[in-house]
């Protein structure tokens, strides 16, 4: 591979404001992998966020660029997989996975899509230090002849228009609006451009903890749990983003709470003892040897959490420390309170996307 921008390349990255800032150009955050795809003829690569390949983890998608993108060209974008009901994330999390086998019957049966949403290289040329206006222009025309898997996001530079895709577009799981300053050259792992995130709260049962990975006396995330309508808490997600002190103090604060595995709801026979998880057969994607045991408490303490959306039963992301509610009943804690976006077909938003 002999390209004028060389894998690796970290992304440029986007700074959190509250609320979409004017004159730029404005496209729809898609919720999946970010990725930098680099092709050379029929050599293929698809980079990651961390910088490390995905292209063993996509096959489709190493086909659909030999057939869909220019001879040569360096796309940064993002790999999603779409669904009649919009982003299914938990599916392109399953396509991590040590087996080839495994990957490559997933690769049939959930085949991923890549949305280009920037220019670095095309042919000999490299674009990063031409504007963005240049190198959307650029882009389009490159993805002239895209076909079922390689698709253009949209953009707007009408303020308006971007603050309707940020309403609607959430109820097909994208995740708000990216804005580009309209001269901005690209910048790899700067945050330079700006995001507009939806942000919601939720009042949560602490039903565990995990210890610290540097002291078994700091909590390094507490375990949150909503109820079902038939009574049973599911494990919704966790917060972690705390100052050592704060964690040591928590630590503390947790202790009159902890129980037994026999008393508390997430417990399930069929989990040996120090590999118990909130979730059955949970494990980390991205780190197999990651312990995700966890300790139980009473699920008594109420917690108000922000989050943006969810995926499934549980939070997108991780969520973020807001206010102890000691004023709330656990049980009162159901799936009841949390915002349902509308629902939005994806095809609406890019025509032709194969769900």
């Amino acid at each position: 591979m002999k390209l004028p921008v060389m894998p690796p390349v970290p992304p440029m990255l986007a700074k959190s404001v509250p609320t979409i800032p004017p004159d730029a150009s404005y496209e729809p955050k898609w919720d999946g992998f970010r990725s930098i795809c680099f092709r050379d003829g029929d050599d293929v690569e698809l980079g990651s966020r961390n910088e490390r390949p995905l292209t063993r983890y996509f096959p489709e998608l190493v086909t659909a660029v030999t057939a869909e993108l220019p001879e040569r060209c360096v796309i940064d974008g993002e790999i999603i997989i779409p669904t009649n009901h919009g982003l299914d994330f938990e599916a392109l999390q399953q396509r991590i996975h040590p087996a080839d086998s495994r990957v490559r019957m997933l690769a049939k049966k959930t085949p991923a899509s890549f949305i280009a949403f920037d220019l670095l290289a095309l042919g000999d040329e490299d674009y990063t230090r031409r504007p963005f206006t240049e190198r959307r222009a650029a882009l389009v025309e490159a993805l002239a002849h895209s076909g079922p898997s390689i698709h253009l996001t949209p953009t707007t530079t009408d303020l308006t228009t971007a603050r309707r895709w940020f309403e609607e577009f959430e109820g097909a799981g994208l995740d708000g609006v990216i804005a580009k300053p309209l001269t901005i050259t690209y910048q790899p792992d700067k945050r330079v451009m700006f995001k507009v995130k939806h942000q919601r709260t939720a009042d949560c049962v602490v039903a565990g903890y995990r210890v610290h990975k540097s002291s078994d006396e700091a909590i390094g995330s507490l375990l949150l749990g909503l109820y079902t309508n038939d009574g049973t808490l599911a494990s919704v997600g966790v917060i972690g983003a705390f100052p050592m002190a704060k964690r040591r103090q928590l630590f503390t604060e947790m202790q009159p709470l902890v129980t037994n595995f026999d008393d508390h709801p997430w417990n399930w026979a069929a989990h040996d003892a120090g590999e118990r998880t909130p979730r059955k057969n949970e494990a980390s994607r991205w780190n197999a040897g990651k312990d995700l045991s966890f300790v139980p408490l009473r699920p008594e303490r109420v917690v108000e959490v922000r989050y943006d959306h969810m995926e499934g039963e549980r939070f997108r992301h991780t969520a973020q420390f807001n206010r102890w509610r000691t004023d709330r009943d656990a049980r009162s804690c159901t799936y009841a309170q949390l915002e349902q976006p509308l629902t939005f077909a994806l095809g609406d938003i890019l025509p032709g996307l194969a769900t």
